[in-house]
């Protein structure tokens, strides 16, 4: 099925951002291979033989997203920078239940190579990372937000551009910045 256009699903994402229920059911089918692609590319960073498959992992995120009726949709990228950090979320809850409550415990060493984007091997403790990220969005939020669009939802650095509303250049500038700064907090805590 090919990838709809970014005006069509904008168009259906502001229709059920302004009440029409129904208009979330649309975009929703359109964009199943691209939700399934982030999830996949979520669950290559997770530990061989977890319990989470990609498609469970895209039903919990639209569980979550039936629920975010109050959110003002901008966009396609828009769309799917917060359908992959529900997706991030989800996997850091599953973490927490499962037990791996600090670093150590059985993680796989964090990797933020630009060319493991995507890669089939597991390369991430989620929890690590989590709380990476969440200190860098208490000194960069945006910073965070490129992380997490770039690596976990597999955005471009123009779809992530466009999502945070900001240059290319800009992007760029944020993805080197942050993957220095959340390496080096990795290796700080690993210590």
């Amino acid at each position: 099925m090919p990838m709809p256009s970014t005006a069509e699903v904008t168009h259906l994402l502001l229709a059920w951002g302004s009440g029409d229920e129904a208009a979330f059911e649309q975009p929703v089918p359109l964009v199943h291979a691209e939700l399934r692609r982030i999830a996949r590319r979520q669950m290559a960073h997770e530990r061989a033989g977890h319990t989470l498959q990609a498609t469970a992992l895209v039903n919990e995120a639209y569980l979550k997203l039936i629920d975010a009726r109050q959110v003002r949709w901008q966009d396609r990228a828009h769309f799917f920078a917060l359908s992959s950090r529900v997706m991030r979320r989800v996997l850091v809850d599953c973490a927490r239940a499962r037990g791996y409550q600090k670093r150590g415990m059985g993680a796989q060493k964090v990797t933020l190579d630009e060319g493991r984007i995507g890669s089939p091997q597991p390369a991430a403790d989620v929890l690590a990372l989590d709380e990476a990220l969440e200190a860098l969005s208490a000194i960069d939020p945006r910073k965070e937000q490129v992380v997490e669009m770039r690596y976990f939802g597999g955005l471009s650095i123009e779809e992530t551009a466009e999502a945070l509303g900001v240059s290319v250049r800009t992007v760029k500038r944020d993805w080197t910045m942050a993957k220095v700064w959340l390496r080096r907090e990795l290796r700080r805590t690993r210590v």
